[in-house]
């Protein structure tokens, strides 16, 4: 869905070359959509494997046969190495910008990484693609083309389509996926197979991505707003209907050959449950002997709350719409790293820590019941509670012991 401006790939004198064309055509451009030579279509483009490519992309496409115009409109343009990328994206206020690009380059860079392109050819008057074309014109002035990017109400998806909907004279009825997802469910659709990225999307999102979602909000997905096109209509202000798409075709190939390099990491999982054993294994060895392992402890707590600041920064501060409430703080909060040093303190003293015990009950509550809570919760997330709460009653049981 996310395409990375990569200028280390694509020379500035193909970009220059693209530029030129196109602002050399854009002033003779708007009287010539009233003929058959134009035609403006939706690009749907196959998943890739970097995690900005997940959820593939989508682009309008705009072709003029007696100029031999042929300009790909992309609203998925951003810079990574822009000043504080990763600071303003944990904050929701990451820009994207239209871009335009030569077809050719566009269906090269596709082809190249082995992914699939589906063409939909948009069945509209004249008028409408005149207007199209000249919304799409002024999206691209310098002063227009950075927008605010939001992953799931404002992306690459969304845009072409609001931009379709402008131009039409009348009102688009969509084909309607009437299945209950929620944005949650889609967003594991297409990170299936990459563990690892999913874990890390389900511990940010929170409860409001388990709600249920229209047909409408489920486009944010390309795929989804593909789907939602083909056997879409045109209700005309004067009541006539016609197909919004008059053809679709697949115009890159994927070619089924290319094996995909499958990632060799185990599993999150996999990975917590392993922790959780060993946690277990040492524990139960140091309550034999009586000693605590405080160094486990430093490591667990540690990262426990750095990930609870992360997801509480998110909560309270990210523009986000879908990372609050977060029920991941029950058990991953910013007090974990807070309490550490007075954790450690009662510890060397030997003191009682309502903390130990607090925590203790805490988790117990979330690992019996957290299939009831309103958030889907990954399961890799539980035998890391697991390894918390055994780590607290070893504590806890400690105390008693030595004081007993």
């Amino acid at each position: 869905m996310k395409k990375v401006i990569k200028a280390c790939k694509q020379s500035y004198i193909k970009y220059a070359f693209c530029l030129i064309s196109l602002l050399c055509v854009f002033p003779f451009q708007s009287k010539a959509s009233s003929e058959d030579s134009v035609r403006i279509s939706l690009l749907t483009c196959s998943p890739g494997s970097e995690i900005y490519a997940l959820f593939g992309h989508t682009a309008l496409r705009y072709q003029n046969m007696k100029t031999g115009m042929d300009v790909v409109f992309n609203y998925g343009m951003f810079d990574f190495h822009a000043p504080h990328f990763i600071w303003r994206y944990i904050k929701g206020e990451t820009d994207y910008q239209l871009g335009v690009t030569d077809y050719f380059y566009f269906e090269q860079e596709y082809s190249e990484r082995n992914s699939s392109v589906y063409q939909q050819t948009l069945n509209l008057l004249p008028e409408e693609k005149d207007a199209l074309f000249q919304i799409l014109q002024k999206n691209y002035l310098p002063e227009n083309r950075v927008y605010r990017y939001n992953f799931f109400f404002d992306n690459c998806s969304t845009r072409p389509r609001d931009r379709v909907e402008e131009c039409i004279k009348g009102k688009v009825t969509y084909t309607k996926n009437t299945s209950p997802l929620s944005f949650r469910d889609i967003v594991h659709e297409f990170t299936a197979g990459h563990d690892w990225a999913e874990f890390g999307i389900d511990l940010c999102l929170g409860s409001k991505a388990d709600e249920i979602i229209d047909y409408r909000l489920k486009m944010f997905a390309p795929y989804y707003l593909k789907e939602a096109l083909t056997g879409a209509k045109i209700k005309a202000n004067d009541g006539k209907e016609r197909m919004l798409v008059s053809n679709a075709e697949e115009i890159v190939h994927r070619s089924p050959n290319k094996k995909t390099v499958e990632s060799s990491y185990p599993s999150p999982l996999l990975t917590a449950w392993v922790l959780f054993v060993l946690v277990l294994l040492i524990t139960a060895y140091g309550y034999k002997k009586k000693k605590s392992y405080w160094g486990i402890d430093i490591v667990l707590f540690s990262m426990a709350g750095l990930a609870g600041c992360i997801i509480a920064f998110l909560v309270c501060f990210s523009q986000h719409p879908t990372v609050s409430p977060n029920y991941m703080l029950i058990v991953f909060h910013p007090l974990h790293l807070l309490y550490l040093p007075f954790m450690f303190w009662k510890a060397y003293k030997g003191k009682k820590d309502p903390y130990q015990l607090a925590n203790l009950a805490v988790l117990t509550l979330f690992i019996v019941f957290f299939c009831l809570l309103p958030q889907k919760i990954n399961l890799a997330v539980v035998p890391l509670a697991l390894c918390l709460w055994i780590r607290s009653l070893n504590y806890v049981c400690l105390n008693y012991k030595r004081n007993k």
